[in-house]
């Protein structure tokens, strides 16, 4: 069954993504666009990632769209997310895909979909895409499809570059400037992923690793900018003396950090430090958005400041609707992604990479000092997740008894709970979610506490429930 999850579609290659299914799902996409638009000046904008027929499968969903009647603009290259939802937005396109399994492992590819505001498709927007895949079903459409080069000769398929007025928008945005005299000596890891070249086309001091085509990963399990998968980035930072290390997904819509002594700057702390940034340096106002995984200095700032703060099911697509109805300052979430008032409502990895070097240039201060702050002004917030792979049978099991609503977790009281999405459960200076993956066979356990002794008590207390 072909579903949407939290970002997107995605399946196993050649099981569950192949091309039959891509094809309807692109038959779907076009559907669902004419039924909200109308037949006339319809245009998509594709790009794709560098997973193993990532290309190929982007190719399958433009000639789909071109049969459909749709114009159809295709990355000349591999292209990040947020470069397809920049130009989705710049181009005043109907609609954003891009061919991506973001940080799933290399046997996933995925079909994502941008709306034209440049941000993630609105939820109610992919229910109605859904309902149109239905429709098509188990059937085999009639496809009549003409070939690439004859869409080409039409105009009816274009291709273009995604990368040089991306990285021309970048240059306005971001005080270059700053950076380039502060004379940072910096890492990157783009996981062989879309943000390949990227930070070096733009900084070219800057050293890069894991640089180069791989479809399969190479020895990384996964690229996903988490401490478990940048050990490597972690001791070369440490051996290089580098100022700071950068690492992005597979998409580059996601970012991790690390500092000059090789320790992980996790997601939450990113960005407590971009909001921190905005709204005392930067003078920007708005309202603040989280997903219910993100941690709970985001509360405490916002309380502080009177800062009205909205908080999500997990899902940047529910950050972005937000971004789009109301004044939003920052908005983000655990796995990395986050945007902001001076970007487009997408996460962007290389974009928040870049407005954190600039945070140490024009603050003058390094990565662990803006950490170091954090813990002054908030107490010792730790943290840490851990992805259990289980069969469906415990699965059930797990969350029927996190359904339950226990009235304790190892020897600590629950407090409180939010059942937002997933199952959180609030201790003393601690809390607890535990909710099912919506894009892999997985049960996540995430936990937040003053202590990482108490953070690893309250997942091994959630890993228990049965």
């Amino acid at each position: 069954m072909i579903k949407f999850g939290t970002d997107g579609w995605r399946g196993l290659i050649a099981r569950d993504f192949t091309f039959e299914n891509v094809r309807k799902v692109a038959l779907a996409t076009s559907k669902y666009l004419i039924n909200k638009n109308g037949e006339d000046d319809l245009t998509v904008v594709i790009g794709y990632d560098t997973r193993f027929l990532s290309k190929q499968f982007a190719e399958e969903t433009a000639l789909v769209l071109a049969w459909q009647g749709i114009k159809v603009l295709l990355t000349s290259g591999i292209s990040s997310t947020p470069q397809v939802s920049y130009h989705t937005k710049q181009k005043n396109a109907s609609l954003g895909i891009v061919i991506t399994a973001s940080h799933n492992p290399a046997v996933y590819n995925g079909y994502k979909v941008k709306a034209n505001y440049g941000g993630p498709a609105k939820p109610e927007d992919i229910s109605e895409l859904e309902e149109e895949l239905k429709k098509i079903g188990n059937k085999s459409p009639k496809y009549k499809i003409k070939t690439l080069n004859e869409y080409l000769k039409l105009g009816q398929i274009k291709y273009f570059d995604a990368k040089e007025s991306y990285f021309r928008y970048m240059k306005k945005k971001i005080d270059f400037d700053a950076i380039n005299k502060a004379g940072f000596k910096i890492l990157y890891d783009p996981m062989y992923g879309a943000g390949i070249d990227s930070i070096k086309y733009l900084i070219p001091e800057a050293h890069e690793i894991h640089g180069t085509y791989n479809p399969s990963f190479g020895e990384i399990d996964h690229p996903e900018p988490i401490a478990e998968c940048l050990g490597e980035l972690s001791q070369k930072v440490v051996d290089g003396k580098y100022d700071i290390g950068l690492a992005t997904d597979g998409d580059a819509d996601r970012l991790g950090l690390i500092d000059h002594e090789g320790n992980f700057v996790d997601s939450h702390k990113i960005f407590m430090i971009l909001l921190k940034y905005l709204y005392e340096n930067k003078k920007k106002r708005g309202a603040v958005a989280k997903t219910v995984s993100l941690t709970s200095m985001v509360n405490l700032f916002c309380q502080k400041h009177k800062i009205k703060l909205y908080e999500t099911p997990v899902g940047f697509k529910h950050i972005a609707k937000l971004m789009v109805e109301e004044k939003i300052l920052i908005g983000g979430e655990e796995s990395g992604g986050l945007s902001s008032i001076v970007h487009i409502p997408e996460r962007d990895g290389l974009f928040n990479s870049l407005l954190i070097l600039e945070i140490m240039a024009i603050r003058g201060k390094s990565l662990k000092e803006l950490c170091d702050e954090l813990d002054t002004e908030f107490g010792p917030h730790r943290f840490n997740r851990k992805d259990i792979k289980v069969t469906e049978e415990i699965k059930t099991q797990i969350l029927k008894a996190a359904a339950s609503n226990p009235k304790q977790l190892g020897k600590m009281p629950v407090i409180s709970h939010n059942f937002t999405d997933g199952f959180k459960f609030f201790v003393e200076n601690g809390w607890l979610l535990i909710r099912a993956s919506g894009t892999e066979p997985l049960i996540r356990f995430y936990a937040e506490a003053d202590t990482m002794t108490k953070v690893n008590e309250l997942i091994d207390a959630g890993m228990k429930l049965s």
